[in-house]
């Protein structure tokens, strides 16, 4: 089983998830990326799709509606959490495995990201909207 990755910055669990799938390192990600995006705004699918692309994943974006949400349980989607209160900026995560990789999976006991820790969950920790699907998975 591959191992998580933990997010550096607050907003970097787009880039967390992004290295996760391509297995390049967080630190190679956020270089092509935007480091001071990854600290203070995040990113949209079209700039992980992007970069995925560039390093030769062919990925698309697409807004959940209800018959796609049955399709984001295969390896190598991510998902894009709404805005809520457990997630005030939304959060991504990629499945892998039967699990959802949690690039900040302490957020809600220790909302300060120098004690961040990634991990596996069972369950989506909120409401999937969005979802990087890999060309031809769904």
């Amino acid at each position: 089983m591959k191992h998580s990755i933990t997010q550096k910055h607050e907003f970097g669990c787009g880039v967390a998830c992004t290295a996760f799938v391509s297995g390049k390192s967080y630190s190679k990600i956020v270089s092509l990326l935007d480091k001071k995006k990854a600290g203070s705004t995040g990113f949209y699918c079209k700039d992980l799709m992007s970069i995925l692309l560039k390093l030769g994943f062919k990925y698309e974006y697409k807004y959940l509606k209800p018959k796609l949400k049955r399709k984001i349980y295969k390896d190598g989607v991510i998902i894009f959490v709404k805005r809520s209160k457990k997630y005030p900026s939304g959060h991504y995560l990629v499945r892998y495995k039967s699990h959802w990789m949690d690039p900040w999976i302490n957020f809600r006991k220790n909302a300060n990201i120098i004690n961040a820790k990634s991990g596996f969950r069972k369950r989506v920790p909120g409401k999937a909207v969005y979802a990087l699907f890999p060309i031809g998975v769904y």
